[in-house]
């Protein structure tokens, strides 16, 4: 449990274990407008920085557990380092954490942020369909991830928007996980490949398709694939009753 702990604080920092890219490419500008870039000042004072994406004009999904006393969105970013023409930053002014979500095990890992106000849709700004609540990924399919953070486990967080290809695997290959729910999560990444989802961006889709069908949520603090994420499509019904 102990080393739970510890591999769920260092999700949401970007200097010490959040999901981010390895072995990824650079993602062509702006060509993944939903993506958002989260600034978090967590409630002890410190800061960190997640990912999420735009469902609706005026609503961020991202994980629970990046949660924080106040968090800023940028939107319609490549480059989260630069002031580009085409970046809207808004904040956010209620965090909708899911009422079952759990610290300790990371299950029900999904939060919904609504902005100050709503974003203007844009060619760079635009927002992520979601799954049919019937819809289950089934291991063998090819999906992408996405984010800003670290490209290796001794490397820095990246500038720019990177991105990689990752298999869903078989329920067996996350075991190791002690409280890993097939139902309710995903498993992630071939265990024979260096690419995974690390350290930074928490909280980013699972893109299968063109469809957010999983969260980035947590992983080995080596990086090792599999990771875990939160799968969408139980939540669904949720997400829509909180946005409504």
């Amino acid at each position: 449990m102990q080393a739970l702990l510890i591999l769920l604080v260092l999700l949401l920092s970007p200097g010490a274990g959040a999901q981010e890219i390895i072995d990824g490419v650079e993602s062509k500008p702006h060509s993944r407008p939903y993506m958002a870039h989260l600034e978090i000042t967590t409630d002890r004072g410190y800061s960190g920085s997640c990912g999420g994406f735009l469902i609706t004009p005026q609503f961020v999904i991202t994980a629970a557990h990046c949660k924080g006393r106040e968090i800023t969105v940028t939107l319609g970013a490549h480059n989260v380092r630069k002031k580009e023409s085409t970046q809207q930053k808004l904040k956010v002014i209620e965090q909708i954490v899911h009422p079952d979500y759990h610290f300790f095990t990371n299950i029900n890992d999904i939060m919904l942020l609504k902005l100050k106000k709503k974003v203007k849709l844009t060619t760079a700004v635009d927002t992520l369909p979601l799954p049919n609540p019937a819809t289950f990924i089934q291991p063998g399919r090819m999906c992408r991830a996405a984010g800003w953070g670290r490209t290796g486990a001794t490397e820095p967080v990246s500038d720019t928007l990177r991105e990689v290809k990752l298999r869903i695997m078989d329920k067996t290959a996350c075991g190791k996980y002690w409280h890993y729910n097939n139902n309710l999560q995903i498993c992630v990444g071939n265990p024979r490949k260096t690419r995974s989802a690390y350290k930074g961006d928490s909280g980013g889709p699972l893109l299968c398709a063109g469809v957010a069908h999983g969260i980035v949520s947590y992983g080995r603090e080596d990086a090792k694939p599999p990771a875990v994420f939160t799968r969408i499509s139980p939540y669904v019904p949720w997400i829509n009753e909180v946005i409504k």
